[in-house]
């Protein structure tokens, strides 16, 4: 037997594959399915089944690639999905090669989650997929089917759920059992994650904040506290995924390319995702700058809601093809109203500004933090700083007030550049981007600040 993981850094997401005589199951596989079928030829073996924890959020999942003559697809009955697929709950087991692999249905993330326990080749429990229930240094966040029905009560529902889902059964199995989750640390399924993607039981049950001993009640106030935010695009995740997403070549195939820039539409969103260097340098007025970085598949659905198109502008062939990609690792490609390479400066600029300029003049400024709220909560850089955090900055434009030059800052000059964009769009007033110049004032003491 062979378990092989895949890490999706960009979303920290995980993915499996069990290998046993033969024969391959996947759990949770990511949108991009060539890692997965290059598991045939290197174990000369096949893929028969993949099954899924749940009904993702944070990205697609790639199972309606697969023929379904010659793989099974697995969920629970009470996701409700609507593609052809074999229930798999309380119970039911699959084969694969010499190893057994068993559902055990733990509500709590959402109330479709299952958990996934492989029996050995002796029949023994040896590890457990545990999906978004359980993660390492951390439980799955029960907030996310809050636009859902019953909206008021169903987060702390679902927390009760987790809670059950934990101690009756997940906590009932042998410590030596191999925890294997479906996101690692950076990951916005939960808010402490370890930065270790596997863990046993045991050690787990040692240092898990969520798994020490506390009342239901406890526990459900501990695990809705401090959760980070919700990005745009994750309920139509969870709804491309209940249906069945397109196939991911024939989709990005559909993506229409451009060779000039007059061909985009006056007033159009654009999504520039050229480094923010450049982007500075010159750049069509109005684009958003999302440049292509760690984490720009969650910043893109975080900022750009899926009721909206967009052009994508990369600075050259090979990059353009990668953040098509990572769009379509959260179901954004049909979204997409063209894409272009824009290698040349061209167009409006864009100013930084030294963070140290500010220290003894940031009367002159409004500066604008776009850290989340907790990281503001441990100091802030300018005591006359204004917070809105990146994911609310759009929709609150109109909040900030006029009449002096704007200076942008983060943590570290990623979501300053896209922030300083977003504001530069408004035309509002002068904008500039602290940038990473912040990091300069890490070594000063930072103003006290306190959570609203």
């Amino acid at each position: 037997m062979q378990i092989e993981s895949f890490f999706d850094k960009g979303l920290a997401q995980l993915s499996y594959a069990i290998i046993s005589e033969g024969e391959i199951a996947l759990i949770d596989p990511a949108r991009d399915t060539s890692p997965f079928t290059q598991l045939e030829s290197k174990y000369n073996a096949k893929i028969k089944a993949v099954i899924e924890t749940h009904p993702h959020a944070d990205f697609i999942s790639s199972h309606g690639e697969f023929s379904l003559q010659e793989v099974k697809v697995y969920a629970s009955k009470l996701s409700e999905v609507n593609y052809e697929h074999t229930t798999f709950d309380d119970g039911d087991e699959i084969k694969i090669g010499a190893i057994k692999l068993k559902a055990i249905n733990t509500p709590g993330h959402s109330p479709d989650s299952i958990s996934v326990l492989l029996e050995d080749e002796t029949e023994n429990p040896y590890a457990i997929f545990t999906g978004d229930t359980l993660f390492i240094g951390d439980v799955g966040r029960p907030d996310l089917r809050e636009s859902f029905k019953d909206n008021t009560t169903l987060k702390e529902k679902l927390a009760g759920k987790l809670y059950h889902s934990l101690h009756d059964k997940i906590l009932k199995l042998p410590d030596d059992i191999i925890i294997f989750p479906a996101h690692g640390p950076g990951s916005l399924c939960g808010k402490s994650m370890s930065d270790n993607l596997s863990d046993t039981l045991g050690n787990q049950r040692k240092e898990n904040y969520a798994l020490q001993s506390m009342s239901e009640s406890e526990f459900i106030k501990l695990i809705l506290e401090n959760q980070p935010f919700i990005p745009k695009y994750f309920q139509y995740d969870v709804l491309i995924n209940k249906l069945g997403a397109p196939k991911l070549s024939e989709s990005i195939d559909h993506v229409k390319y451009i060779e000039n820039i007059d061909e985009i539409l006056t007033d159009a969103l654009i999504v520039d995702t050229r480094s923010s260097d450049l982007f500075k340098t010159g750049h069509i007025q109005g684009a958003i700058n999302i440049p292509n970085g760690g984490k720009f598949e969650t910043w893109l659905g975080s900022i750009i809601s899926p009721d909206e198109t967009f052009y994508l502008i990369a600075s050259d062939n090979g990059i353009l093809q990668e953040v098509l990609l990572k769009t379509a690792k959260i179901g954004y490609e049909s979204k997409i109203a063209g894409a272009i390479v824009m290698q040349k400066p061209s167009g409006t600029q864009s100013e930084k500004i030294d963070a140290k300029d500010l220290v003894d003049g940031e009367d002159k400024y409004t500066i604008i933090d776009v850290r989340e709220v907790n990281e503001v909560a441990s100091g802030k850089y300018f005591s006359n700083a204004i917070n809105i955090p990146l994911n609310k900055l759009r929709d609150n434009i109109h909040s900030i007030p006029s009449g002096k030059p704007i200076a942008v800052h983060c943590a570290g000059g990623y979501r300053s550049a896209i922030g300083s964009s977003m504001l530069e769009r408004t035309q509002i007033d002068k904008v500039y981007d602290i940038s990473e110049s912040i990091k300069s004032l890490e070594a000063l003491p930072k103003v006290n600040s306190q959570k609203k």
